[in-house]
C-alpha cells in the first residue's frame, strides 16, 4: 500500500470518527429527565371484574389494529371472574392525586399503587371519564414526587418525547422517540372522538398504558394510551392523549366527579374530491353539516345544512374529525365564533356552548362505597328533564346508575347508563328515593330492582353483602 493510500485512509477514518462524535454529540441525553422524574411514575395493579367476560369500557367494536394496554393476566387468578391487570400511571400532586387510563381501573373492584420506592397503596378511584380514557386515582400519603405539567399544544411533529412505564411489568422502563403527527383523530376506528391524539414513534406496549410522556423539558405532555397493531406488540405507531385534555379532565372529576364536554348540536361530515367540486370549493378543508339538532345551539346561531364550517373560534377545521375535540373542550356557557361557507360567501355567526348530554360511555364517574350511599354498591344520581324526555320517562321516574362498584351488582349485569325504575314494588323517581327504599333490606336479603336499558326493561335481583 503506498504512503498517500494509506495517509487518505487515516484521514478518512478521522473523518468518520470526527462525524461520528458530532452525530453523538447532537443527540438528546435523556438521563437528567429519568432521574427528575422517574419516582414520580408508578405501577398501577388492578383487580378486574368483567361480568360475562365482557371487554372492559370502551373496548366493545375497537378494530383489532386498534390495542389498548388492558393490563397484563397475572398466572394467579384472583377468583372467578376476575383477572389481574397492570397498568402504568404518574403522580401530579404531593398529596397522592394519580393519573392513569380509565381502561385500566374499569370494572376495578380493587386497585393497588406501587411508587419507585417498592411502597404499595390501595388506591381510591376518585374518577373516570372513557371518551377520554382518564382516571383520576388518590393514594393517602403526603410530600410525594410529582411531575411538572406541560402545554401540549406547543408540541410540533419531529420532537423528541420520552416515555417511562411498566411494559409487560418490567417497572420504569425508559423509552424514546419523536412526535410523528399531533391532532390525530382515531374516530371513527375508536369510541374517542373527542381526543387530538399525539402520534409517536416511541416504543411502548402493553403496561405502558397510563404513563407520562415528557417533552425535553422533562414536562409531561401526554400520557400514552394506545398503539396500532396487527400483532398486539410495537409496530412503530403509538398514541397518547394530550395532557391539556387529561388536565382538563382532571378538574372537573376533582369538583364534581364527571366530565362535561361541550356541543353546538350539529352532525358533519368530511369533504369529498367529488362534494367539493359540486360545491364549487378549491380544496377538501373543512367539515360539512349534515344534521342540526332541534333547539339546539347551532340552530339557534342560525346554522344551516350544507353549511361548510371551515374554523372554530379561530381555529381552522381541516376536516370533520377536527371540530369535536374543539367543541368538547369548549367552556360550557361560552361564546365561540364559528367561520363557515354558505354558498360559497364566508359567514360569521356566534354559538353559545351548551353542556352535551352524558350518555352511558360519559357516566363513569367512578366515588368509593361510602360515597355511593348503600350497600349494593351502585352510585346512582338524579336524571335532568331533558334526560327524562330522551329516556321517554315520565317527569318522576327512575334513577341513573353512573358507576357499578361491588361484584354483585356487575354479575347481575348492571351498568353505568342503566335506569332503576324501582326497588322491590316501590317506585323511586330520585337519588334520595333509592337510597330510602334501600334501608329496610338487611345483610343476606334479595334486592328486586326493575331496570331499564334502551328499550328493555326487566328485573333484577342483587343481595345485600353480609357483613365481615
Amino acid at each position: 500500500m503506498s504512503k498517500t493510500w494509506r495517509r487518505w485512509t487515516a484521514v478518512a477514518a478521522l473523518l468518520l470518527v470526527t462525524a461520528g462524535t458530532a452525530v453523538a454529540a447532537s443527540l438528546p441525553d435523556f438521563t437528567g429527565i429519568v432521574e427528575k422524574n422517574g419516582p414520580a411514575v408508578v405501577n398501577v395493579q388492578a383487580v378486574i371484574t368483567q361480568p360475562g367476560g365482557s371487554l372492559p369500557a370502551g373496548a366493545q367494536g375497537m378494530p383489532p389494529e386498534f390495542f389498548r394496554f388492558f393490563g397484563i393476566p397475572m398466572p394467579q387468578q384472583p377468583g372467578a371472574g376476575e383477572e389481574m391487570s397492570l397498568g402504568s400511571g404518574f403522580i401530579i400532586s404531593s398529596d397522592g392525586y394519580i393519573l392513569t387510563n380509565n381502561h385500566v381501573v374499569a370494572h376495578a373492584s380493587k386497585v393497588t399503587v406501587k411508587l419507585s420506592d417498592r411502597r404499595d397503596y390501595t388506591a381510591k378511584v376518585v374518577g373516570a371519564d372513557p371518551s377520554y380514557d382518564i382516571a383520576l386515582l388518590k393514594i393517602d400519603a403526603r410530600n410525594l414526587p410529582t411531575v411538572s405539567i406541560g402545554d401540549s399544544n406547543t408540541l410540533k411533529a419531529g420532537q423528541w418525547v420520552v416515555a417511562i412505564g411498566s411494559p409487560y411489568g418490567l417497572s420504569h422502563t425508559v423509552t424514546a422517540g419523536i412526535v410523528s403527527a399531533v391532532g390525530r383523530s382515531l374516530a371513527p376506528m375508536n369510541d374517542q372522538p373527542y381526543v387530538p391524539f399525539i402520534q409517536t414513534d416511541v416504543p411502548i406496549n402493553r403496561g405502558n398504558s397510563g404513563g407520562p410522556l415528557f417533552n425535553l423539558d422533562g414536562q409531561v405532555v401526554g400520557i400514552n394510551s394506545q398503539i396500532f397493531s396487527n400483532s398486539g406488540g410495537y409496530m412503530g405507531l403509538s398514541f397518547a392523549i394530550p395532557i391539556n385534555v387529561a388536565m382538563n379532565a382532571v378538574q372537573q372529576l376533582k369538583t364534581k366527579g364527571y366530565v362535561t364536554r361541550g356541543m353546538i348540536g350539529v352532525v358533519v361530515q368530511a369533504l369529498s374530491q367529488n362534494l367539493a367540486k359540486s360545491m364549487k370549493l378549491g380544496s377538501e378543508s373543512g367539515a360539512l353539516v349534515t344534521t342540526i339538532e332541534p333547539g339546539s345551539p347551532a340552530e339557534k346561531a342560525g346554522v344551516h345544512v350544507g353549511d361548510l364550517i371551515t374554523a372554530f373560534n379561530g381555529q381552522p377545521v381541516y376536516t370533520s374529525s377536527d371540530l369535536p375535540p374543539m367543541v368538547g373542550l369548549a367552556p360550557i356557557g361560552s361564546t365561540v365564533k364559528l367561520s363557515v361557507l354558505r354558498d360559497g360567501k364566508p359567514l360569521t355567526l356566534d354559538v353559545k356552548i351548551e353542556a352535551a348530554p352524558r350518555n352511558a360511555a360519559d357516566l363513569a364517574a367512578v366515588q368509593s362505597r361510602a360515597e355511593s350511599g348503600n350497600d349494593l354498591g351502585l352510585v346512582v344520581e338524579n336524571i335532568t328533564p331533558k334526560q327524562r324526555q330522551q329516556l321517554g320517562l315520565k317527569s318522576d321516574e327512575g334513577v341513573l346508575i353512573t358507576s357499578v362498584l361491588s361484584q354483585a351488582a356487575m354479575q347481575a349485569g348492571l351498568q353505568p347508563g342503566d335506569v332503576i325504575l324501582m326497588v322491590g314494588q316501590r317506585s323511586v323517581g330520585s337519588a334520595k328515593a333509592f337510597d330510602q327504599a334501600l334501608r329496610g333490606y338487611k345483610p343476606g336479603d334479595d334486592v328486586m330492582l326493575l331496570v331499564r336499558r334502551d328499550k328493555i326493561t326487566q328485573f333484577v335481583a342483587i343481595p345485600v353483602p353480609k357483613q365481615g
